[in-house]
């Protein structure tokens, strides 16, 4: 989905309703998406506290509430104004909320908490028109909603932003509303992607409107990486496939003492659907690395690293856990490799000392550094946004670079930038990015340009962390990166069921 500014926006809407689309089916289209993917989040209905302001906005959190309501949540409907103060719309919306009850803000401050039933909180007080600082009612209302997400552990929805985020530049004021989920409709607004304002937007959803999408004309510059333009990217295997035909996966990884980095590419990459994985390791850890590693990959071990381009393999990941005392021979196999390749941890530190070796490379290579390893490779990198340094740097080096983070971004020279949607903090845990670079690596080993892998890659790596805290089976703080490689199918199904 592209990335749009918050003008853009508007004029789409009013081109729509220029054609004849009426505002209130865009936004009964958009409430129920809404309402969708909050039950994707929270998938056993519970309570939900609809705040909601006098405009538009509102009127998309009174259809998402009404929807949730008839799918079995308990709902409770909060205004910010007096209900004379309602938009005409927003106002038919409110009439039509069926069995919602009703609260003030002010019984938000004492709401009791029922720990057995879910609570969910809707963010429907402004929409993308506004900015500057909050004031009062609504500043009260964002208030009560921070309280009570810290309070209770609600999970707060922000319907197309949260409030008090400035939809163009992403600079929050004080007392904005910090959202778990971001609903946007339609399109990502430039705001919510900017950097800083994943601490307020928490996991970014984009709602599909096609009546305002489709209307985008210019081929983007940026985009959010959403199943919607990534599902198209995954073809099924005919009945005859083989292993040979699913791609073969050498991983160069692994060391004394951290011989469990590489057993987790190695599952990374097994979860991800390639056909035959191998994980070579320094032979003095040959014993424990093939006791660790799934019965499925096979180790074996080498003495320099460079003996690995002998041998068959369509795609290769290096990196994890490898080390730093053979760099000459790690250079070599970065330079040599005769296809496409991921370069992680150690081998990026390698890589820092001489990047000359990016332009004689033997295929394409995809770059996968965490902030701390991507200020190796670009020492100026602290003095950039993430975008910027993210486009300087494939500027300069004939390479995909997927820039990790809260928001992770993948960029690749004459490409839109990307930015990833999903995970959670409890990604932010050691071997995450090892399982990554093993689901990139097989990616790869499966036809996938290194653009294309490290999206998908990114977003499947997310969506599964998602999947397993939505289920109950893990809480963010006991998340793991093994849990992560293992429910990787949940990710794919949600991939082909294109949802949010």
């Amino acid at each position: 989905m592209s990335i749009c500014s918050p003008e853009t926006m508007l004029a789409l809407e009013h081109s729509a309703f220029a054609d004849g689309i009426s505002a209130e089916a865009l936004m009964e289209e958009a409430g129920r998406g809404m309402a969708a993917a909050v039950s994707q989040f929270a998938p056993v209905p519970g309570v939900c506290l609809a705040v909601f302001g006098k405009g538009h906005n509102g009127g998309d959190a009174l259809v998402c509430a009404r929807i949730l309501s008839e799918n079995g949540w308990r709902v409770y409907l909060i205004a910010a104004f007096s209900t004379a103060a309602l938009a005409p719309l927003t106002s038919r919306k409110w009439d039509e909320a069926g069995r919602c009850e009703t609260l003030s803000v002010a019984q938000l401050h004492t709401w009791s908490v029922d720990p057995s039933r879910p609570l969910v909180l809707l963010d429907g007080l402004l929409g993308i028109g506004a900015s500057g600082a909050l004031r009062s009612p609504i500043l009260e209302a964002a208030r009560s909603i921070n309280q009570l997400r810290q309070r209770s552990h609600a999970q707060v929805f922000a319907l197309d932003l949260p409030t008090g985020l400035d939809a163009a530049t992403g600079t929050a004021a004080p007392d904005t509303v910090v959202a778990d989920v971001t609903l946007t409709v339609a399109l990502a607004k430039t705001g919510l992607v900017a950097d800083g304002a994943e601490r307020f937007t928490g996991r970014l959803a984009v709602i599909p409107l096609d009546a305002l999408s489709s209307r985008i004309r210019l081929t983007p510059t940026e985009e959010a990486a959403t199943p919607h333009n990534l599902a198209g990217l995954w073809k099924r295997q005919p009945a005859d496939a083989h292993k040979g035909d699913c791609g073969r996966v050498s991983l160069l990884a692994g060391n004394r003492g951290s011989v469990g980095a590489a057993a987790l590419a190695a599952l990374g990459a097994l979860r991800a659907g390639a056909g035959l994985v191998t994980l070579w390791v320094p032979r003095a850890i040959y014993p424990i690395a093939a006791s660790l590693v799934p019965v499925e990959c096979m180790v074996q071990p080498v003495d320099d690293p460079r003996d690995i381009l002998a041998t068959r393999a369509d795609a290769l990941g290096i990196g994890p856990g490898l080390g730093l005392e053979k760099p000459d021979e790690v250079l070599s196999v970065i330079r040599e490799f005769r296809g496409p390749a991921v370069i992680d941890a150690d081998a990026l530190t390698i890589l820092a000392a001489s990047l000359e070796t990016l332009r004689h490379c033997g295929g394409p290579r995809l770059l996968t550094p965490h902030p701390g390893e991507m200020a190796r490779l670009a020492p100026d990198f602290p003095k950039h946004s993430r975008r910027d340094a993210v486009r300087e740097f494939t500027k300069e080096w004939p390479v995909t670079l997927l820039l990790k983070g809260a928001r992770t971004l993948v960029g690749t020279q004459d490409l839109a930038l990307s930015y990833n949607t999903t995970g959670n903090p409890g990604m932010a845990s050691g071997g995450m990015g090892d399982v990554l670079t093993g689901v990139c690596a097989a990616l790869l080993a499966q036809k996938h340009t290194c653009h294309d892998a490290a999206r998908l890659g990114a977003w499947l790596c997310g969506r599964s962390a998602e999947a397993l805290i939505a289920a109950g089976i893990r809480s963010e703080e006991s998340l793991l990166a093994s849990d992560v490689a293992g429910a990787l199918g949940e990710a794919f199904q949600a991939l082909r069921k294109r949802s949010a």
